[in-house]
C-alpha cells in the first residue's frame, strides 16, 4: 500500500504570479482575527438606534450611540479633524518633527514657544513621549477647535475634560500629549496619541467614535463649562455662514432636503424660527449662485452643482492658504498663488518670505515672494523639514518631476521591449562620445534601472538585460512625483541681494542679465532685483566687467560667468595654499584625480570638495554621496556636469 501511487504526496508549485497573494476572504478573517486581539468581539455593520450605518469594530462603538443624546440645538459646538497616522510606512522622523512644530513659536497668547502638556503635567516631555511609541504600529493626531475657544485664557482644563471623557468611552488609559495654539482666529488644540491600550496592545477605536461620537462628547464638555449657547449667540453664527466660502452647517442642512440636487424652499414655516432659518438657506443658497455652485430656477427652486461639498471644503483649505500668506506678507503684496507641484511647466524664481506647515498633518509649505511680482504658497517634498529652507534664500521651484535623460536612453534603445547595457556601450564608443566613459555611464542607467525594478517598473532578465514597458518615460516621471510629493525646490542663492551686490564671483544677479529687464515684475522682489542688478552693473563696470549703454543701463562681457568664477578661484585656492602649504592642481576636462577628501568648501561658484595629498590639491564639485567619507581616499573624473566618484586608494602616480 505505501508504494501506491494514490498514496503518495505531490506537491504541486504555483505559478510565481499567484505567489504571495491572498484570498479575499481569508485577507477578511485575517483582519476580524487581529481585531478580536484588542479584546472586543467583531460583528456584521448594524442600524444604530439614530438610523445611522454602525460597526462593533473597536473600542467606542457603543458610546458612539450614546454621545450627543442630551444635547440641544443650542448646545456649545467643537470640531474635531482626526489623522491616523501608519508610523511603520511613516518617515522615521515625522512623530520628532510633527512634536516639534506643534511646539512651535508664536503659538501663544503672548507669541511665545508652546509648551506640550498631560493628563497631569504642566510640560510634558515630547521626547520621552516620541520614545514611548516608537515601537507603535500607528498614532491618532486631533484637532479640536471649539467654538467658544476665545470665552478660556486657559484650554488645558477642557481638553484634559475631552480626553478622560474619551478614557471612559473606551475603556482603557490613554497616553497622550497636547499643545494649545492661539495663532490663528480660532483657537485651537493639538492631541497627539499613542496606538497603544493600557495592556500594551494596539488601540483601535471605532469609526463610529471617530466620525461622531468623540466630537459629541467634546461637545457635551464645552456646553457643561460654559452652558447653553444663548438665542443671540446662535443667530450670529448662523449668520455669519450665509457669505463664509466654505462647507458650512447650513450647507449640510441644504444637503439633507436634497432630491436629484434640487431643493424647493415654496412651504413658508409658520414659527418665527423656521421662518428664519428659510431666510438663512436662501440666503446661502443666493451665495452658492454667486460662487457658481448654485442655479435658481425660481424664486425658491435652486439646483445645485456637481461636488459642492469637496468644492466648498476646498475653496476653505485655499482660504486658510491665503490668511496664511497675507500674514506672513503683510502688506506687501496683494497677489497670491498656489503653486501646482504635479505640473512640470510650473516654473518660478524668488525669495523664501516664510514657511508654514498643515496645520492638520503638519506637512511643510513655504512662502516664495516671486520674481514676478506674486506670492507663491509651495509645498516641500514629504521627507524635507521646513529648517532646511531658511527665511530669505533664493531659491528656483518647479513642479513635479521632469523625464529624466536616462529613460529617454533607455526607451529609445529597448528592441522589441528589452534593453540590453552591451547594445548601449558599443552605440557610446561607436559614436566616440569623448565626454562619456562608458562603463561609469552605463553603471549610472543600471542604477536606475534597479530602483524602477524596486518600484515594479521594469524587470530584470539576466545580466545587462532588462524588460522595459512602452510607456517607461512616463510612469518612471509618475514614480519620481509620487516619491517626492511636493515641488522641487533648487536652490539658487544662499547669499541675500545686498550681499551679491558687492561679491567677487558669479552669483544668482549675474545670471539675471540676459533677460534684464524683461521677466521681472516692478513691484515686491522683482523691484528689489532690479534695484539690486543696477547696483550690481556699477560694481561690475568698476572691475571692467561691464560698461554703460544709455541711462542706468549696463552690458555685461560675454564671459562674464566664467571670469568671475576664475577670479574667485584664484583668490580661493591662493588662499588654501597658503593654509595648507600645498600647491593648487587645476582640474581637467576627463581627468582623473585622487587624494584624501579633507573637507568641502561653499563658494558663489557652488559646492567643492577638497581632494589632497602631501604636495598638492585639487577642487572637485562636491556631491552628495561623498558626505559620509571626510578623511578617506577617493578618486573622481569630471566631464562636464557629471561627477564619476570611485571610493578606496588607488595604485598609481595621480594626485
Amino acid at each position: 500500500m505505501a508504494n501506491q501511487d494514490d498514496d503518495r504526496f505531490k506537491p504541486r508549485v504555483g505559478p510565481p504570479k499567484a505567489r504571495g497573494k491572498v484570498p479575499k476572504s481569508r485577507f477578511i478573517n485575517r483582519v476580524i482575527q487581529q481585531t478580536a486581539k484588542s479584546g472586543h468581539a467583531v460583528a456584521k455593520p448594524y442600524k444604530s438606534k439614530r438610523g445611522r450605518p454602525g460597526t462593533r469594530l473597536g473600542r467606542g462603538h457603543v458610546a458612539a450611540q450614546l454621545a450627543g443624546r442630551s444635547l440641544s440645538p443650542s448646545a456649545r459646538r467643537v470640531v474635531i479633524k482626526t489623522r491616523l497616522v501608519n508610523l511603520k510606512m511613516a518617515n522615521v522622523r515625522s512623530v520628532a518633527q510633527h512634536l516639534r512644530y506643534i511646539e512651535r513659536d508664536g503659538v501663544t497668547r503672548t507669541g511665545a514657544r508652546g509648551q506640550a502638556y498631560g493628563a497631569l503635567t504642566d510640560e510634558a516631555d515630547t521626547t520621552a513621549f516620541e520614545e514611548r511609541g516608537r515601537g507603535d504600529r500607528h498614532q491618532f493626531r486631533f484637532i479640536a477647535s471649539p467654538e467658544d475657544a476665545n470665552a478660556f485664557e486657559d484650554l488645558k482644563p477642557v481638553v484634559r475634560d475631552m480626553m478622560a471623557q474619551m478614557e471612559r468611552d473606551l475603556g482603557t488609559q490613554l497616553d497622550w500629549v497636547a499643545v494649545d495654539h492661539f495663532d490663528t482666529d480660532n483657537p485651537h488644540t493639538h492631541i497627539v496619541l499613542r496606538g497603544k491600550d493600557d495592556n500594551g496592545r494596539d488601540l483601535i477605536i471605532s469609526p463610529d467614535y471617530i466620525s461622531h461620537g468623540m466630537r459629541a462628547r467634546a461637545s457635551e464638555v464645552l456646553t457643561q463649562w460654559l452652558g447653553q449657547r444663548t438665542d443671540l449667540e446662535i443667530r450670529q453664527g448662523v449668520l455669519r455662514e450665509v457669505k463664509q466660502d466654505r462647507w458650512t452647517t447650513l450647507d449640510r442642512a441644504i444637503q439633507q432636503d436634497l432630491h436629484d440636487r434640487v431643493i424647493q424652499l415654496r412651504d413658508e414655516p409658520t414659527d418665527a424660527d423656521g421662518r428664519f432659518r428659510r431666510s438663512l438657506v436662501l440666503g446661502r443658497l443666493d451665495h452658492l449662485c454667486d460662487l457658481g455652485l448654485a442655479t435658481k430656477l425660481d424664486a425658491f427652486t435652486y439646483r445645485l452643482a456637481p461636488r459642492v461639498e469637496a468644492t466648498l471644503r476646498a475653496m476653505g483649505e485655499r482660504g486658510d492658504i491665503i490668511r496664511t500668506m497675507q500674514r506672513a506678507m503683510g502688506q506687501e503684496r496683494r497677489t497670491f498663488a498656489v503653486f501646482d507641484h504635479t505640473d512640470t511647466s510650473f516654473r518660478i524664481e524668488g525669495r523664501i518670505a516664510g514657511g508654514a506647515a498643515d496645520e492638520h498633518s503638519g506637512r511643510g509649505h513655504l512662502i516664495v515672494d516671486g520674481i514676478d511680482g506674486r506670492a507663491h504658497y509651495v509645498m516641500v517634498p514629504k521627507d524635507a523639514e521646513l529648517k532646511d529652507f531658511p527665511r530669505g534664500l533664493i531659491v528656483e521651484v518647479r513642479g513635479g518631476a521632469q523625464p529624466r535623460p536616462a529613460d529617454r536612453a533607455v526607451a529609445e534603445l529597448a528592441e522589441g521591449g528589452i534593453y540590453r547595457t552591451a547594445r548601449h556601450r558599443e552605440l557610446i564608443r561607436a559614436r566616440g562620445l569623448k565626454d562619456k566613459d562608458p562603463d561609469t555611464f552605463i553603471a549610472a542607467h543600471e542604477r536606475r534601472l534597479e530602483a524602477l525594478r524596486r518600484a515594479g517598473i521594469v524587470e530584470r532578465m539576466a545580466d545587462g538585460e532588462w524588460r522595459v514597458p512602452a510607456d517607461l518615460v512616463e510612469r518612471a516621471r509618475a514614480y519620481d512625483v509620487k516619491r517626492t510629493d511636493g515641488a522641487r525646490i533648487v536652490l539658487q542663492s544662499p547669499l541675500p541681494l545686498e550681499q551679491q551686490v558687492h561679491a567677487l564671483g558669479p552669483t544668482w544677479l549675474d545670471r539675471q542679465w540676459p533677460r534684464f529687464p524683461s521677466g521681472i515684475s516692478s513691484t515686491g522682489f522683482g523691484g528689489q532685483l532690479l534695484e539690486a542688478m543696477e547696483q550690481r552693473g556699477a560694481f561690475l563696470q568698476e572691475h571692467g566687467l561691464a560698461y554703460t549703454a544709455g541711462p542706468q543701463k549696463y552690458v555685461v562681457v560675454q564671459d562674464l560667468i566664467e571670469q568671475l568664477r576664475a577670479r574667485e578661484f584664484a583668490k580661493i585656492t591662493g588662499g588654501l595654499a597658503t593654509e595648507l602649504g600645498l600647491s593648487y592642481k587645476p582640474l581637467r576636462e576627463g581627468q582623473r584625480v585622487s587624494g584624501t577628501y579633507r573637507r568641502s568648501l561653499t563658494l558663489l561658484s557652488g559646492r567643492f570638495a577638497l581632494l589632497g595629498d602631501s604636495k598638492s590639491f585639487t577642487l572637485v564639485p562636491w556631491r552628495p554621496v561623498i558626505e559620509r567619507r571626510l578623511d578617506q581616499p577617493m578618486s573622481a573624473i569630471v566631464r562636464g556636469e557629471f561627477v564619476s566618484w570611485e571610493f578606496g586608494r588607488r595604485h598609481n602616480l595621480s594626485i
